[in-house]
Formats: C-alpha cells, structure tokens, sequence
C-alpha cells in the first residue's frame, strides 16, 4: 500500500490546522461599507450613496438579504449598483474570505426603507391685522424637523407644532423631514381680512391741485368716503413722488407732483387708507428708454421685432415676461409698501390687446395667464412684509374671456388679497350679460358680472372690490347712476367699492355716510 497519499492528506490537515492556530495572521481584513450605518432609517435610494472598500476587492462578496449583488471596482473602493428596494427591514453583508474553510471576514449593516412623507396638516389662518403677529399650529407626525418660510420651528413627540411669526407673511411654505429623508412640503396663501373701504381715484397731479385735493378731502371730513387712491405710477409712466428706485431714476420716471411722506402722513391723521395704485406694463417712459438702449426685450413686439404699438402709442406696452420690467415695478410696489401706503393695487397687469400670433413676447415660458400670475406672487411677498395689501385691477371681459388681455381670475385670486374688475357699464357692448344697452342700465350689469367675479376671485379666497363709473360717455351718470351700482356691488356681498373719474371730480351727492 502506497502510503503517500495518507502523509500529503496529513499535511494538508496539519497546514490549516496551522492557520488556524496562528489565528489572525492569515485572517483577511474587514471589509468597511461607507454611507451606511447599522440601524439606519433610509429611503430606497440608499444605494445611490452606499460603497464598500476593501483591502482585497477581488475576494469580496456583497450580500443583500441573501442574494450575491454585482459591484464596480474602483480602486480599493467599489460601487454598488442602483436597486429597486421594497420598504421594509434589510439586510447587506460584505466579507472577503480567500480560505473557504475559514470564517470569512463581514460586516453587516441591517437597515429600513421608508418612502413615505409625513404626513402634514395646518390650521386655517386669516391675517385680519397685517401688522399683528400670527400663530400657525399644525401636525407632522413620524417628522423629525418642520420647516416654516426656511426657519426650523419645534416639533414635540407626536409631531405637533406651533409657532407665532411677528406678521403675517403673504404664504406659508411648510415642510416636514423625517429620519429617513422623506420631505413634504405644502405652500398656502394666508387668506386676508381686507377692511371695508369706499374710496375715490386720484392722479399725482390731481392731487397737487388745491381745486381737486380740497373736495375729497372734504368728503373724507363729512365721512362720505374713508379712502383715497393716489396713483404711485401712471398710464404715462410717470412717478408721482420722488422715487428711489435706481431705474425709476435712470430713466426719469421719478418725478415730485406730491410729498409721499407728507401726504400719508396727513392722510392717516384724517383716518383714512391710502391706496396705491400702480400701473405696471403700460409704462411709456421705461418703454422709450429701453427701447433707445437697445434693450429691446423689455418691450412687447411685433413679429419682425417692431415696438407693439396698438392704440397706445409706439413705445408704450413693456414686456411682463421681462425680469427686468417685472423687478421694477415690484420694487416700486415694495417701495411703497415701506412708505406706508396702506394697499399696493396693479393696473394694466396685462398683456395689450390683439392676437398673440402677431406678438412678440421675448423670455415668456407657459401661457402669459400664468406669467401674470407669478408676477403678482412675486409682489406679494414683500409688498405683505411691510404690512401693505395687494391688489390687481381687472378688465370686465377677464371674467368670460381670460386670455383676451391675459387676466386669468382664479389664477390672480390665488396671489392677492383682492380682485378690482372695472365694470364699468359705459364699457360693456350691446347684449353683454343679455342687456341690450348695458350704460342704460347701471344695476343690472353691475350686479350680474360681480356675481361672476365673486364665484371665481372666491376659488383663490381673494375679495372682489369693484372699480364703478362716476364719470359720463353716452349717458350722463349722476348720483342715482352711481348710487345703483354700489347698491348692485352691495347686492352681491360687496361693501367696498373705489370710484373712478379720470378727471377726479367726484359729487358728494352719489354718496351717504
């Protein structure tokens, strides 16, 4: 009998016995995985962040509850690949071992996926002083951290939290982290309570004249009316007091018709509220200036790249897709707003008539509706952080016809606190609303297009203050002509109003205390 084979078996034997017994001399080292702690909370992307490194990359082996995974070497590191995680309890085990009748060196890392957001809820709110402070209180359970506008706000065991800010902003922009990752988030307007006013339109330079500041002053003192809206910029594009807006200055807008200062002052001495209005897209003075700078795309244009001139002029409609044209006027707004002008109301927050086939529009993504309304969003924010309300004045046709001019309502009415539709009768045409003559008959189209308004400014929880004729065209309109309207406005839950007269002359008798 050959006995070589037993003494080679012998020797084998006595060869790993030896390994054994010097123990860690011939053990592999541990392999490390990075990105990855035992116990972690993660979300199903784990794997995007997750490596493991190894002194012997070409004897490791990854496990994932069981099943061998492939990885990309690189280096002393390797790179596991994307996988489609269930949520759940996981389990992933590294180890390198050469020997296979020794214990391979591993680690293990058991781990949870959570996709699932918190989930969150909020209060109701309605800011009825701008400058009161305002709590928000609301739920995130499973939340480790809630956010409120960027700031973190505390969170108890069950994930209730509560937070008083100095004012209330114009939204809230919650979010709500868990440990895994996950984030919800939720952006709500804060809904106004938007105080009654019945107030009467004012130009700067109306208002520089003795011969037409000294009647509404009078009406305010017999208690006939409790606002007065002085334009802050007008259809000319002009400023009426002297602006510190860079561009308002390089351009020449900013002119001295009236002391901003002085007049809030004096107008909040007699209690009233001061509105500003501002004409924001029909702006011929930046028109001019940057047409002739050769900054073209701040101005609506023709086809061939021509000024849109329309009915307005040549250079008269600015660009709302602009950022340029869109900063200006919301720096004017936030001016004002920190001047002390108790609302900030838009005009001409529109694009011009005509079709849009034929217009030019540089810069604009999506519809101008929706450009529209993200101006006014841009507006609100700082316009509410100095304790002013906003506004946007409206065509009467943007009820029924929203993308004529480019005011789509229930969009408008979801970034500010109120929608001002001019529905004036003199504008309405023949058979509007089923009127034959619609100046003939100031109540009834009143009354039947702010009904319309109400139902769609309601859909963004914005009021309708209407804009009523005091002044005549076909038909003369006295007091029983403005006084049907207010009773119309009335009739549909409107108790504000603001009267416009271009030439600003108003007759107390249309009016009662």
């Amino acid at each position: 009998m050959d006995p070589r084979p037993a003494l080679l078996a012998a020797l084998a034997g006595a060869m790993v016995l030896g390994a054994v017994h010097t123990g860690l001399a011939t053990r592999p080292e541990s392999p490390v995985v990075h990105g990855l702690r035992d116990g972690a909370v993660t979300t199903a992307t784990v794997f995007d962040r997750i490596s493991v490194s190894s002194a012997d990359t070409h004897g490791l082996r990854v496990l994932l509850d069981g099943r061998e995974i492939p990885f990309t070497a690189k280096g002393d590191h390797v790179q596991l690949p994307r996988m489609e995680l269930s949520e759940g309890r996981h389990t992933l085990i590294a180890s390198v071992g050469a020997v296979p009748q020794l214990t391979a060196a591993k680690v293990t890392r058991t781990f949870t996926v959570d996709d699932t957001p918190p989930r969150m809820s909020v209060e109701p709110v309605q800011a009825d002083d701008l400058h009161a402070p305002l709590t928000v209180r609301g739920s995130a359970p499973g939340a480790r951290i809630v956010t409120l506008n960027g700031s973190p706000v505390p969170v108890d065991e069950d994930g209730g939290f509560s937070t008083t800010l100095p004012s209330p902003p114009a939204y809230l922009d919650l979010a709500a982290a868990d440990p895994a990752g996950n984030v919800a988030t939720t952006e709500t307007p804060v809904p106004t309570k938007h105080p009654r006013m019945r107030g009467v339109h004012m130009t700067a330079l109306a208002w520089a004249s003795p011969e037409l500041r000294e009647p509404v002053l009078q009406m305010a003192r017999d208690g006939l009316i409790d606002t007065v809206e002085l334009d802050i910029k007008d259809e000319d594009g002009e400023i009426g007091y002297d602006s510190q807006v860079p561009l308002a200055r390089e351009i020449g807008a900013a002119k001295k018709y009236y002391d901003a200062r002085a007049t809030l002052d004096q107008l909040h001495a007699l209690h009233l509220r001061v509105v500003g209005r501002l004409v924001a897209f029909r702006d011929p003075v930046l028109a001019r200036a940057s047409w002739d700078a050769g900054k073209h795309d701040r101005l609506v244009q023709t086809t061939d790249g021509q000024a849109w001139a329309s009915g307005y002029g040549d250079y008269t409609f600015t660009n709302f897709a602009n950022p340029e044209v869109r900063d200006y006027n919301a720096d004017l707004a936030t001016e004002a707003a920190e001047l002390g002008f108790d609302d900030i109301l838009y005009d001409y927050v529109r694009r011009p008539e005509g079709s849009l086939d034929r217009m030019r529009l540089p810069g604009l993504q999506g519809t101008p509706e929706q450009a529209i309304a993200d101006f006014l969003a841009q507006s609100r924010e700082t316009v509410r952080a100095h304790g002013a309300f906003l506004g946007a004045s409206v065509f009467g046709i943007a009820v029924t016809r929203p993308t004529q001019i480019a005011q789509d309502i229930p969009a408008m009415s979801r970034e500010v606190d109120y929608i001002a539709p001019m529905v004036y009768p003199s504008h309405w045409g023949s058979g509007e609303y089923g009127i034959d003559d619609p100046e003939s008959a100031p109540y009834d189209i009143t009354a039947r297009s702010l009904a319309d308004f109400g139902r769609q400014a309601q859909q963004g929880q914005a009021v309708t203050i209407p804009w009523l004729q005091a002044f005549s065209m076909r038909r003369t309109y006295g007091p029983e002509e403005i006084r049907a309207q207010i009773t119309a406005a009335k009739d549909n839950g409107m108790d504000s109003f603001l009267l416009w007269n271009a030439a600003c002359r108003y007759d107390p008798a249309a009016l009662t205390p």
